[in-house]
């Protein structure tokens, strides 16, 4: 490739990940910061050693931009680059949305053997900034909070975030943090509710002195996973499709409240619930999936093994008619399931379901299947097994809850073959 390593490609693709990739002497080149489309110079920087010369992959940095696609604009953002925060905002935005449709589409067809997957275009968001209602600060070694590098445990310590929810940037800025022992600071926000919290994760078993000039919770997370409320309350609270749900300082919510609204829109839609059903909700987090339906089915069943979203998830059931939540995880609970289900809504983590969760689901043989997934790549893996024990995939819908990133979330409908 090169005695400098330095090679020009024409790059044809988008790959998971978020990296443009071309094809060079029979490898594919992956080149962060570069667009389908694009002639390139870039340097290679992993897959040129002898030791990696059978490889099928290399890496690339971007040098310069000899064609630039049409879809390339200047990022508004000065961290951009820096920051790792954001993957691109160097991309318009409607190409974004066309981009991570692609990586579904090939994700499915790669992994999950699909050959044409039913894939819609991505519903994206009309202004597709200001939308984070959660973000994660470390501290950089002057102990100012900051969003981890690209590419690398620096920190870079921030003036304003973009994509914030101005409710968290307010708060931001208020910040005036001087603590030696505090290793990570959470913000978190309910953007209907207008209620804030602040987490401090800290290195030492000891209570700091603190004062806020704005409304806020704060919480502390001492190393033993041990939670103590320093201002306020321990758990925030969120409204979405007009319902309140409570959410305490270490469950899961969904980073973007004006898209989960969507997700929760097309999470009915396909579940299509009947008030003959009994609808199992797995990975259920704090309910907001299985809460939606509850008032158009008989009866709800929440699986979820974090203590503190299940005990979250039973406050925002209140007096809710036949509905309960089981803490544990769903792949301990699921073979011993005594209930006639007949339809199912699965929301893992990142990693996907294990293989033996969805060996018990299948013995259930619900009606449908409503996956929501975080990951093209883990869906399409589960994809295999749904086949084989026999699910067709009906339709994929991705939504777009994280713009100006290369993140996707999907919404796919899983129905028994007939």
């Amino acid at each position: 490739m090169g005695k400098q390593h330095i090679i020009e490609l024409n790059l044809d693709a988008m790959a998971h990940g978020g990296q443009a990739l071309g094809r060079l002497e029979g490898k594919i080149v992956f080149v962060p910061g570069a667009i389908p489309g694009e002639v390139v110079r870039a340097r290679i920087v992993e897959g040129r050693t002898s030791t990696s010369a059978r490889k099928r992959w290399a890496r690339a940095a971007l040098v310069s931009v000899l064609e630039p696609s049409p879809h390339r604009v200047e990022p508004p953002c000065p961290y951009f680059g820096v920051c790792g925060g954001c993957h691109w905002q160097y991309i318009a935005y409607e190409a974004q949305l066309d981009y991570k449709r692609q990586v579904v589409v090939d994700q499915l067809q790669r992994l999950g053997h699909l050959q044409d997957p039913p894939v819609r275009a991505v519903i994206g968001m009309p202004e597709p900034w200001s939308y984070r209602n959660h973000v994660q600060f470390a501290l950089s070694e002057s102990g100012h909070p900051g969003l981890q590098a690209a590419r690398s445990h620096d920190v870079v310590p921030i003036e304003q975030c973009m994509v914030l929810h101005p409710l968290l940037d307010e708060l931001h800025a208020a910040l005036d943090v001087d603590w030696p022992e505090l290793k990570r600071l959470s913000l978190r926000a309910g953007i209907h509710t207008g209620e804030r919290m602040c987490i401090l994760e800290t290195a030492a078993f000891q209570l700091p002195e603190l004062e806020v000039d704005v409304p806020v919770s704060c919480v502390l997370r001492l190393p033993d996973g041990t939670e103590a409320t320093l201002i306020g309350s321990s758990a925030y609270h969120e409204v979405v499709r007009g319902k309140q749900f409570r959410v305490s300082a270490s469950s899961f919510f969904q980073a973007n409240t004006e898209q989960t609204e969507v997700l929760l829109d097309i999470v009915q839609a396909y579940l299509d619930p009947q008030m003959d059903d009994t609808v199992l909700d797995v990975y259920c987090g704090v309910g907001t999936l299985g809460l939606s339906v509850q008032k158009e089915v008989r009866r709800v069943i929440g699986i979820e093994d974090h203590p503190a979203a299940i005990a979250d998830a039973r406050v925002n059931a209140g007096d809710a008619g036949d509905v309960t939540f089981v803490e544990g995880k769903a792949e301990a609970l699921l073979p011993g399931l005594q209930e006639q289900v007949s339809k199912v809504i699965l929301n893992p983590p990142r990693r996907g379901c294990r293989p033996e969760g969805i060996e018990a689901l299948l013995r259930l043989m619900p009606r449908r299947i409503v996956y929501v997934s975080c990951d093209p790549a883990t869906l399409a893996r589960d994809a295999v097994p749904l086949m084989d024990g026999g699910y067709r995939l009906a339709k994929v819908q991705p939504v777009d809850m994280f713009p100006q990133t290369y993140h996707v979330e999907t919404v796919s409908l899983w129905r028994p073959l007939e």
